[in-house]
């Protein structure tokens, strides 16, 4: 009786770490979102999904995609905090579609992912996804991101279920375009449209400039019509390898990448309709 118990518990095991272990199939996509335009993004499809997250990765946000003998790569990006856990969005029940630069604006700065033409963009990804599964569409926005996944739950928000903000740009440099209109990057932006569930993360340890923690409780108060806005603050990780703004350092979670993913996953599941 021990024995067959102890080849259950062994069997458990080895079928848990292999879950683990072994990443679901990957697949480069190509929309049409504008005239000429098409946009490629990395999308994983699970069985039996509960929801879609959209991921906007930070910095210009210029992935680069690529596919070799039909697997996906990033010419750059692949560290980025987004990148580097797309698989555990998956694993988690999750379709996610990694959203790489249009073929017309390969660096996105702060101006272009808070146009109209970068919502199209964002709309093409959505109606694809829906296609496949009826699911709620979350847009879940890193860094410079952050501008990409609020100008999609403001432009286009009937179509997006919830927003998470991840180390939100809430201090722009005087030299950026959006200086004068934007001095506080995303709480900036007009939020009236915005009714879904908000989360925002930040590191109390983010060194960033453009990044501090200490702004998230600001950005909470302008979204003044969503439903539910959370405020999540973490702390620790690894040793920076990167500079403060980079992926590999507070800023980016380095270390603490399965909490924070908990974290939105979690709020993810219980604020979806």
């Amino acid at each position: 009786m021990q024995s067959k118990l102890l080849q259950s518990s062994v069997f458990f095991l080895v079928l848990l770490f292999s879950s683990q272990l072994y990443a679901l199939s990957e697949s480069l996509v190509e929309v049409e979102s504008r005239p000429g335009v098409k946009q490629k993004f990395i999308i994983i499809k699970p069985d039996q999904p509960r929801a879609a997250v959209i991921l906007f990765e930070g910095a210009h946000g210029g992935l680069n995609m690529y596919s070799t003998s039909g697997k996906p790569g990033l010419k750059w990006g692949g560290k980025g905090f987004l990148a580097r856990t797309r698989q555990s969005f998956a694993k988690q029940g999750f379709v996610v579609a990694l959203i790489d630069s249009p073929p017309d604006k390969k660096k996105m700065d702060a101006v272009w992912r808070m146009s109209p033409e970068h919502a199209e963009d964002i709309d093409s990804v959505i109606k694809a996804i829906k296609k496949e599964s009826n699911v709620p569409i979350w847009v879940v926005g890193m860094s410079m991101g952050t501008f990409s996944a609020a100008n999609a739950a403001i432009r286009l928000s009937s179509e997006v279920d919830g927003l998470v903000l991840v180390s939100s740009i809430t201090r722009s440099p005087k030299n950026w375009d959006i200086y004068q209109s934007h001095p506080k990057g995303i709480i900036n932006m007009s939020y009236d449209k915005v009714s879904a569930p908000v989360l925002i993360v930040a590191h109390k340890e983010d060194s960033c400039v453009l990044s501090p923690a200490e702004d998230a409780s600001a950005l909470k108060d302008v979204l003044k019509n969503s439903q539910k806005v959370e405020v999540v603050s973490f702390t620790g990780g690894k040793k920076a390898e990167s500079k403060p703004c980079e992926s590999l350092s507070a800023h980016g979670f380095y270390g603490i990448e399965d909490q924070v993913i908990t974290t939105v996953v979690n709020f993810i599941n219980n604020n979806s309709k």
